[in-house]
């Protein structure tokens, strides 16, 4: 019975880190889609062109939305502003990455497979589920919930 008593304690004081833990996977998963959106930025015609050469239709249009939903994101996943709604179009991005480029390639994220855009799925679901956590602008906006 002891250990049951130790066990709930645990996890009541381990509550107060849900928050700090959302802060810190969101500026992670944040920082994952900076270097990417800036790459696509750079040079957008590229990217329009290795979509097209993937089969993806309307390539420059994917191109900017794909560059779009992940600066957008890298901005609102850190302050924590709109963090449910912002992580399903970004969940979509990831979708698209699996499977038109790593799914081939397995899963090891060491042979470019799907690993890291799955971890990254996993924490945008997180996002969707919980919230950002007290440490952001949607609990200051929209209330303890958010």
């Amino acid at each position: 019975m002891k250990c049951k008593q130790i066990y709930i304690e645990f996890s009541r004081l381990s509550e107060y880190l849900k928050s700090f833990a959302l802060l810190l996977a969101r500026l992670a998963v944040a920082y994952g889609f900076y270097e990417p959106a800036m790459m696509k930025w750079g040079d957008i015609a590229s990217v329009s062109g290795w979509f097209a050469s993937m089969g993806i239709p309307f390539p420059t249009l994917n191109a900017y939305m794909a560059a779009s939903t992940e600066i957008v994101g890298v901005i609102l996943l850190t302050l924590g502003l709109l963090t449910r709604f912002i992580s399903l179009p970004l969940i979509v991005v990831m979708i698209v990455a699996i499977v038109t480029v790593h799914l081939p390639n397995g899963f090891s994220a060491g042979d470019n497979g799907y690993e890291i855009p799955l971890y990254y799925m996993l924490f945008l679901l997180i996002f969707v589920s919980h919230g950002a956590g007290k440490f952001s602008l949607d609990r200051l906006f929209f209330g303890e919930k958010n």
